[in-house]
């Protein structure tokens, strides 16, 4: 039996050096883009979690309409909710896309607030991670956790620590709705809809 709907998170290290900053600020006009390994599929996590790939691919796909919109942005830090608030957004995901099991993706950090502050702390050496953040619910099998059907990708967010919590319990589904309707558009709904019957 399938948990209820959670909004669940992940954490991977970013690889950034000195060098690499250095590199990508002559190659994309004083910008920081960070690029590697940004969520796995079919891999037990630090969490307990294990996102089966049909899943994580056909999220991976519904993001590919926020990245191409410019609207794929994250937030320093994870937030207790489903919705992005724009105050504390500090990058956008300029490309995601898989590769076997691995999701790859490419991030600007942006020159925002919150973006100073990732830049800062990247510039002096921290360590920082990227975290996704979605809804879903899953199902124990052996143990582990399984992320089911119902997941939705919603960001990636710039994090410190593998420790973070991965998921809370929402109070009630008509809050979880309620979020969601703030994030997601019609058409976002729409493409959603399509992508499935393109699957089928």
């Amino acid at each position: 039996m399938a948990d209820q709907l959670q909004v669940l998170r992940e954490w991977t290290p970013i690889q950034c050096s000195k060098e690499m900053i250095k590199e990508s600020r002559e190659n994309y006009d004083g910008k920081i883009m960070l690029s590697g390994i940004i969520q796995r599929a079919d891999t037990l996590n630090q969490n307990g979690r294990v996102y089966p790939r049909v899943i994580l691919e056909r999220e991976i796909m519904n993001y590919q309409k926020l990245i191409q919109e410019n609207r794929a942005l994250g937030e320093c830090d994870h937030p207790d909710s489903s919705v992005i608030e724009l105050k504390n957004a500090s990058h956008i995901v300029r490309e995601a896309y898989m590769k076997g099991n691995d999701v790859y993706g490419r991030i600007e950090i942006l020159d925002t607030p919150s973006g100073k502050i990732i830049q800062s702390l990247i510039e002096s050496g921290v360590t920082l991670g990227i975290s996704s953040r979605g809804v879903g619910s899953t199902v124990s099998k052996s143990g582990n956790q399984y992320v089911q059907e119902d997941f939705q990708l919603i960001c990636f967010d710039m994090v410190s620590e593998p420790s973070t919590p991965g998921a809370f319990m929402l109070k009630e589904h008509k809050v979880f709705k309620q979020d969601l309707d703030k994030f997601f558009n019609q058409t976002d709904k729409i493409d959603r809809m399509f992508n499935e019957i393109l699957r089928w």
